[in-house]
């Protein structure tokens, strides 16, 4: 059983950054040193979960992770598309025959009211958090006009982000990542630039 984190309790925001965040755990990338399956990659996954208001203790099978570590994998085109056109059809693909009408729940008046398109409140984990992140990354496309997110271009690390701001879109997920690496190319043009003599 999945899904009693509100998708929109928080925000739109909260629920893509969730879906970025489990992309990271379950997908293989320069930054992500878990290994597939590993104990640890489990520990990672729920500690995302918990984070973003699933309640404990969480039940994930080995077929609930597998299903999850699936829809990240389809996911992930959304976060590679390059322009705004390809997002959205990606994501419309993706809830094709997988999004039902939308409903509210409380999931027994445990949570707040908040919206749903998977099958049930105890949709498959998998399920659930397909058709959330695409529900979420849509309103985000829709508001900003852009893609709702992206893949960190730092080679040390290809974490994915989420745009929300107004401005140009970013290529780095964190200012970290970005000041990294313009002192990398800096360096690189130093070393190849001649040294002058005084």
């Amino acid at each position: 059983m999945a899904g009693n984190s509100a998708f929109l309790g928080g925000s739109v925001h909260d629920a893509a950054q969730r879906a970025a965040d489990i992309l990271a755990v379950l997908l293989p990338r320069a930054g992500n040193l878990l290994t597939t399956g590993s104990p640890a990659e489990r520990d990672a996954l729920v500690d995302v979960l918990l984070a973003h208001g699933e309640p404990s203790p969480l039940e994930i099978s080995p077929a609930g992770l597998e299903s999850l570590r699936r829809a990240a994998s389809e996911l992930r085109a959304v976060f590679t598309a390059p322009d705004v056109a390809a997002a959205a059809y990606l994501i419309n693909e993706l809830l094709a025959g997988r999004a039902h009408p939308p409903r509210l729940t409380t999931h027994g008046e445990a949570s707040g009211w908040h919206l749903h398109v998977d099958s049930s409140d105890d949709a498959p984990w998998g399920e659930w958090f397909l058709t959330s992140s695409c529900l979420a990354l849509a309103v985000l496309l829709a508001e900003r006009q852009a893609p709702p997110g992206g893949i960190c271009a730092s080679a040390a690390c290809g974490r994915p982000f989420v745009n929300v701001g107004r401005g140009s879109t970013r290529r780095y997920c964190s200012v970290a990542c970005g000041t990294r690496e313009r002192v990398t190319a800096h360096r690189e043009a130093s070393r190849r630039s001649p040294v002058k003599d005084p």
